[in-house]
């Protein structure tokens, strides 16, 4: 879970999993191209690559090979494992 925590503390990765969620199955071409257009992150594709590595390795990110393209899609599984972890406490009566 500590992973998903340091996944989250990076702007930058926010950003990505913020673009991932609004349409999922981009290439890194395409996500540093809406980086640059929509945040104003000037990152070069070798730092998202680097960025999108540490989604991956805290299971927010996965990715899928078609031919030479690399597609990432958004997963979410793992922030559902921390919500089931600090449930809301039950309202007061």
């Amino acid at each position: 879970m500590g992973d998903v925590f340091k996944a989250l503390a990076d702007p930058t990765r926010r950003a990505i999993l913020d673009e991932l969620q609004e349409r999922s199955g981009q290439t890194l071409f395409e996500l540093c191209t809406r980086l640059v257009t929509r945040h104003g992150v000037g990152s070069s594709r070798q730092a998202v690559s680097q960025h999108l590595e540490v989604l991956e390795a805290a299971g927010l990110v996965r990715s899928r090979r078609e031919g030479r393209y690399k597609f990432h899609d958004l997963d979410t599984s793992p922030l559902r494992t921390i919500v089931e972890r600090w449930p809301p406490p039950p309202p007061h009566p």
